[in-house]
Formats: structure tokens, C-alpha cells, sequence
């Protein structure tokens, strides 16, 4: 398994343990995550929240720009835009996001990113511009 990706799913942010995602898949350009949904996750009306939908579109968006294949790196990125369109209603237990960059250049980046339920049911999607943290241009990324 990836180093960088193992520890990812590891050490990964505070909100990611508070939430319960985990990142799945990891490549340059791409990222997978998923997450299982607990109570705490619904809204009035017993469906995943908006805003968790969003954040998890948010999360594997920044992934797929930010892959760094040099074991022991790490590269940073901050959303400047993110866009959803909420689809459908998600039925299960768990939701997977994928994400893929569609362009950018040496600071900016725009990822395609898609929000599936348990059964593959396209959910959610969004489309968003980030870009890359101070030291996090080089595709070889910084020490952690």
C-alpha cells in the first residue's frame, strides 16, 4: 500500500475522525473516499445532510490534486470555489465520493468530483477550483 496513503488514513484530520470518512484510493489525479453513515449524519428527514454531502465532495476534490508520490511528503491545497448539484437521495448505509482533475496549472487546480450511495446511485456532484498551499506547487510535495 502507498505510504503516503496509509498515512493519510491514519494520522488524516480531526474532522475526518469526527465524521468517519477515510480516503480509499489515492493517484496522481484521482482520489476515492468513503464513509459510513451513522445517525449523527441525517437531517430532519432522516437523509445524509446537505452540508455533510458537500463536505465530502470538498475532501476527496482537494485529494485528487493533492497525490504525492514521494514517500514521506505531503502536499496542501485550500478550495477558492466548490459548486454542488444535489442529484438524488442516498439510500444505505455508506456514501463514496470520487474525484478527478480536470486541469489547472502550477498554483490552481479544477476537479470533477461525483457522491454515490451504497447501491451507485449518483447522489451528488460538484466541480471546484483550488490551489496549492506555499511549498505544496512541486508535485514531489515537502517533508510532513
Amino acid at each position: 500500500m502507498d505510504e503516503n496513503l496509509l498515512w493519510e488514513q491514519q494520522h488524516g484530520s480531526g474532522f475526518a475522525h469526527l465524521l468517519g470518512y477515510r480516503i480509499t484510493a489515492w493517484s496522481k489525479g484521482r482520489a476515492e473516499v468513503e464513509m459510513p453513515l451513522r445517525p449523527e449524519h441525517m437531517n430532519r428527514a432522516g437523509l445524509p445532510h446537505g452540508g455533510l454531502l458537500t463536505t465530502l465532495l470538498d475532501t476527496v476534490s482537494g485529494y485528487a490534486g493533492c497525490y504525492c508520490p514521494v514517500p514521506g511528503h505531503v502536499r496542501r491545497t485550500l478550495t477558492l470555489s466548490l459548486t454542488t448539484n444535489y442529484i438524488g437521495q442516498a439510500r444505505g448505509d455508506r456514501l463514496r465520493a470520487v474525484a478527478t482533475v480536470a486541469g489547472g496549472g502550477r498554483k490552481i487546480f479544477f476537479v470533477n468530483a461525483e457522491l454515490f450511495d451504497v447501491y451507485d446511485n449518483l447522489i451528488a456532484s460538484s466541480t471546484g477550483t483550488f490551489r496549492y498551499h506555499k511549498g505544496s506547487e512541486d508535485p514531489d510535495g515537502h517533508p510532513r
